[in-house]
């Protein structure tokens, strides 16, 4: 099969076209003919040498695909062949053929174009875990969301939204800020000229942020716990603002914030088919039935991958990127 390869970590340049073996499947897991590959930061940061795949995972990039069961392994059921899913991969995912684990996968539905269901996985399981999950996010609070624009923004938005929440968000520029708001956010702060704590603080009333989806850290990290509510939820998912953070752990215990975080690909299969299972029934249906849709940002060919980094490194997409590599 063709699928994207590089000799050593670097930029977007060192992604190439190769020829591979077709992956070999583990009892549990499908073969996926793949149409579309989302595209993610994670992916970037692997291909520059800073986020190794886990052991046993595929050493290709793609954390995501939709596409056709073409096979199945001899604990998967028969009646998988030929069905059209979006997954969940550990890797793999830039390639003309995948494997995931079967409970790994979500039904496309008739009508939903397979580039939509390619850039749903990673950031709906993603944002579901940390949001609803680690987040207790419940009807009628508050959340601030930083990177409003970015895939995982735009879907934390639409599904904060759904289950009846407030949404503040950051961007960088008015056009990004523009955009957070159509989509649904309730107040888009731009981070470059506006003090967001002041921002929220004012948006509230006094109150704070019922739960904050920090993709920055570093700095952020202190100036969020200023602008929570009492009994507020920090839920870390990436640390681009740096990996430290100094912060006051007397406002910490006197405002009872609780702190935490979490990174999806290296967690077991039965967590992330577990997880599979609450989406299948809490959120999919809300994708299938048109309710919501990704927010798209740009489809570049498969062979076009370092194109498609070099864009998201950029930090101009609104929404998802994804790969195109067979269509449908």
């Amino acid at each position: 099969m063709q699928a994207i390869g590089f000799e050593a970590p670097g930029g977007p340049e060192v992604l190439k076209v190769q020829e591979m073996p077709l992956p070999r499947l583990r009892p549990d897991d499908v073969l996926i003919r793949v149409a579309y590959a989302g595209v993610n930061r994670p992916d970037c940061l692997q291909r520059a040498g800073a986020y190794p795949p886990p052991k046993g995972a595929s050493p290709l990039l793609g954390l995501e695909v939709s596409g056709e069961i073409v096979a199945v392994g001899s604990e998967v059921p028969r009646e998988m062949v030929g069905q059209v899913v979006a997954a969940l991969t550990p890797g793999g995912g830039y390639a003309e053929y995948c494997a995931a684990h079967w409970q790994h996968c979500l039904p496309v539905p008739e009508g939903m174009m397979l580039a939509d269901a390619a850039a749903l996985p990673e950031t709906l399981f993603t944002v579901w875990h940390n949001l609803f999950e680690r987040g207790l996010a419940r009807e009628g609070e508050t959340v601030l969301i930083h990177g409003g624009t970015s895939g995982i923004g735009t879907m934390a938005i639409m599904l904060a939204k759904a289950f009846d929440m407030t949404v503040i968000v950051t961007c960088g520029d008015a056009a990004k800020c523009a955009a957070a708001s159509r989509i649904g956010a309730d107040l888009a702060i731009n981070y470059r000229d506006t003090d967001f704590v002041e921002a929220v603080m004012a948006h509230t009333d006094g109150k704070g942020a019922d739960i904050v989806l920090d993709m920055v850290s570093g700095d952020y990290v202190a100036r969020n716990l200023k602008c929570m509510a009492e009994d507020g939820r920090h839920v870390t998912i990436a640390v681009l603002g740096g990996a430290k953070a100094d912060i006051n752990m007397a406002v910490v215990m006197m405002r009872r914030l609780t702190l935490t975080g979490s990174t999806l690909r290296p967690r077991s299969d039965s967590f992330k088919a577990a997880l599979a299972d609450e989406i299948a029934t809490n959120a999919w249906p809300l994708f299938c039935d048109g309710e919501l849709a990704p927010v798209m940002d740009k489809t570049f060919p498969l062979a076009e991958a370092a194109a498609a980094h070099a864009r998201m490194e950029a930090g101009d997409h609104i929404g998802k990127i994804v790969l195109e590599v067979a269509g449908g």
